[in-house]
């Protein structure tokens, strides 16, 4: 049994991790700003603080054997209109790597983001495309630099890190104004949706895969250590394309219209994921159809929802 210390376990893909990792055997416990309103079991597990300030991390366990460092402010434009949140992101890394410095956790796994590629005209992105110098946002550099950070720890302290870099994750669990669950919103509403990025192409991975290549990372880190990794679906989807088939999924009369796109955001990109696909065996289930009708389902069943995500947008 892995004790595995969790940041960000009230969010989207920390609440799926926790709950997988419990099922199989495995010890939890999560860190987050906030109570997880998704799952009990979660929460009764999770302790709340606040990961920028240095002192609380006297909160945590000593007893790790590894931290999966999720916690961040992860809405790119959000991070436009408040840069403050970059420098956030960056104390939390730095303050959960010295928590695992002074504690001899040896085992570190940090989520970056297919933004730390930046915008250079591929489409089709592996792990060695991404260079500081093509920061689109302040989200990003808090990415690039958390990387950065990870290998400085790696090469003077010895802790063993893996570089897991999502794409646009969706599904259950999350009551942001992320384009999928506002979409969702809008078009169950009545409201038209709005693309930010008639060419935009982007690749959206569902929570279930996400987590697979997470917990695969997790129960295979001798194969990883070092490393970084792709996880995403490994299919292009243009926002068109998904504002389209939310809007004909729904029971609404919605048209969709196009803006350019906005400041700060990757406008393509799809992952490479054949080194994970190699070393992991990952392999996702979900294809982008298949995904977006089981978001919609589950957002469905949920339509109080609604509110708390259109709300996010004011």
């Amino acid at each position: 049994m892995t004790k595995v210390l969790l940041t960000g376990s009230s969010g989207t893909i920390g609440t799926r991790l926790a709950e997988r990792l419990l099922d199989t055997g495995h010890e939890v416990v999560g860190v987050d700003s906030e109570p997880n309103p998704w799952s009990e079991s979660v929460d009764e597990r999770t302790i709340v603080t606040d990961l920028t300030d240095e002192q609380n991390l006297d909160a945590l366990p000593t007893d790790a054997d590894i931290v999966v460092h999720f916690a961040a402010n992860a809405r790119v434009h959000r991070l436009v209109k408040r840069p403050i949140g970059a420098r956030e992101n960056f104390d939390m890394t730095f303050n959960m790597l010295e928590y695992a410095r002074k504690n001899d956790v040896s085992k570190f796994i940090f989520s970056s983001s297919r933004e730390v590629y930046g915008n250079k005209g591929k489409t089709i992105y592996s792990e060695e495309d991404t260079f500081a110098d093509e920061c689109e946002s302040p989200y990003t550099a808090s990415k690039v630099a958390g990387e950065a950070l990870l290998d400085s720890y790696e090469q003077c302290y010895d802790i063993q890190s893996c570089i897991l870099r999502f794409s646009n994750v969706y599904g259950k669990y999350d009551a942001s104004d992320r384009v999928i669950p506002l979409f969702i919103a809008q078009a169950h509403r009545g409201e038209d949706l709005t693309v930010y990025g008639e060419d935009k192409v982007l690749d959206f991975t569902h929570v279930e895969d996400c987590v697979d290549g997470v917990f695969e990372t997790i129960d295979n880190f001798h194969k990883v250590s070092g490393m970084t990794l792709n996880i995403a679906s490994g299919e292009g989807t243009s926002l068109v394309e998904l504002a389209e088939t939310i809007a004909d999924a729904v029971p609404t009369d919605v048209d969709v219209t196009v803006e350019p796109n906005r400041t700060g955001e990757v406008s393509r990109f799809v992952s490479d994921i054949s080194r994970a696909q190699k070393i992991l065996g990952y392999d996702p289930n979900y294809d982008f159809q298949e995904g977006i009708e089981a978001a919609i389902d589950w957002y469905s069943d949920r339509q109080q929802l609604f509110e708390t995500i259109l709300d996010e947008t004011s």
